[in-house]
């Protein structure tokens, strides 16, 4: 059978499916109890009541004496017209008495209402010979005493052990929690401290994340302690050559030192993917003033960039030095690429997103989710005229976007007609 529309109904977190899977069963067998045991029992107990008042009823009604009433303690009075057509009364929850109340006027075929509005009375209106009387007696003759006292005590001892029960519960669930919180904190690029607790299954869960963190720790150390290391020994036969060049003739020089440029710009660009986000911990930046800083910074490079837009204003938890670097990459891309960039900022209460555009061709939609892998360079979409890079720039961005828990989209500029990248994250 297919349940799939029943998901629709079904609550989403672990801790409320795991309490309706506890509560569910309890409301379900304190429901089936209660039915079965008010036809089972109550039901039963008070036919069998009704049926020795019934006779005590008729005997009561044959003889005009009074001495059979006084004796079975039933007191006898005449009737007013209001007790005569007032009909049966009873309170909606009465359940004993309405079932006292049919088998009654059934087996005696006097009686024709009965009043159970008294708690612990009974007031029944009968025939006698010619006139109408009223019969009263206690109400414990005829059904079952404090009925009520069983469903109370079931609805207040199951509340008392749901509630143990919910606590317990909620103890079991919270190493889910730290877990979930943990790896949601390392996907963002924070290393929270974590101590496997709870269950054997979900210690053994946090034991296998603490050992994957451990590793993934050490491979993006090794990673960077490895290009650190080629690049550490590039500069140094790079600085002999660019000390060579320098007793060379202008005319011969000029080429060469442009290659040499070009070797060391490919070590920047190594070093800066091998970074990633890793450096300074994640603090609170004034994301307004700190935009303006860096756009400020282009410019000074000799980028034509310019900050058109900035909407909201508040602190973010980001590593500047790597945001710095990715939106650095996205501007030095754009302006390569394209004769100018505009750069805008929105920051609202869920999320912020950096946009950088140019007017440049472009990527094409096919070729954008290639674009993002390290090393790829798409030269038949873009302009190479100004110098080509090592395909790690949008790479770079990426992977810093990432380690924030966000996004780096690709897109065609509305307002330049070149391309547009936005890096989006999660508040």
């Amino acid at each position: 059978m297919n349940f799939d529309w029943l998901k629709r109904y079904m609550p989403r977190s672990l801790y409320a499916r795991a309490a309706l899977i506890l509560l569910l069963p309890i409301v379900v067998l304190q429901l089936v109890v209660t039915v079965l045991f008010m036809q089972r029992h109550f039901e039963d107990v008070t036919l069998q009541m009704t049926d020795t008042v019934a006779r005590e009823i008729r005997l009561v009604l044959s003889e005009s004496t009074g001495q059979a009433a006084e004796t079975l303690l039933i007191s006898v009075t005449p009737a007013s017209p209001e007790h005569v057509h007032s009909g049966d009364q009873r309170v909606w929850y009465d359940f004993t008495g309405r079932v006292m109340s049919r088998h009654l006027k059934r087996i005696v075929n006097q009686v024709a209402s009965v009043n159970l509005l008294k708690d612990k009375r009974v007031q029944v209106i009968a025939m006698q010979g010619d006139t109408w009387v009223v019969l009263e007696f206690e109400r414990r003759r005829i059904s079952a005493s404090n009925p009520h006292q069983l469903f109370v005590n079931m609805a207040f001892f199951g509340m008392i052990f749901t509630i143990i029960a919910m606590i317990y519960l909620r103890n079991q669930l919270r190493p889910i929690k730290r877990l979930a919180n943990a790896a949601e904190a390392f996907g963002r690029g924070h290393v929270m401290p974590y101590t496997p607790s709870g269950a054997i299954e979900v210690r053994a869960a946090g034991t296998a994340f603490v050992d994957m963190r451990a590793r993934i720790e050490r491979q993006i150390e090794t990673r960077t302690l490895m290009l650190s290391g080629v690049s550490h020994d590039l500069r140094t036969p790079l600085t002999r050559m660019r000390l060579s060049l320098s007793m060379l003739e202008d005319d011969e020089r000029a080429e060469l030192e442009h290659d040499v440029n070009e070797m060391q710009q490919m070590i920047d660009a190594f070093l800066d993917f091998a970074k990633g986000a890793q450096g300074s911990p994640a603090e609170r930046v004034p994301v307004q003033t700190w935009i303006v800083q860096v756009v400020e910074d282009a410019q000074r490079a000799g980028r034509n960039v310019t900050l058109v837009e900035t909407e909201g204003t508040g602190d973010v938890m980001l590593r500047e030095g790597a945001m710095r670097r990715a939106l650095d990459n996205l501007i030095g891309n754009a302006v390569r690429y394209g004769s100018r960039a505009e750069v805008s900022m929105t920051l609202t209460e869920k999320s912020l997103r950096l946009r950088v555009e140019d007017d440049g061709p472009g990527i094409p939609e096919s070729r954008r989710a290639d674009a993002q892998r390290p090393f790829t360079r798409l030269d038949p979409a873009r302009n190479q005229d100004n110098g080509g890079g090592v395909g790690l720039g949008l790479a770079i961005a990426t992977d810093i976007a990432r380690a924030h828990g966000g996004v780096l989209r690709l897109g065609t500029s509305d307002r330049l007609g070149g391309l547009r990248a936005d890096i989006v994250i999660a508040r």
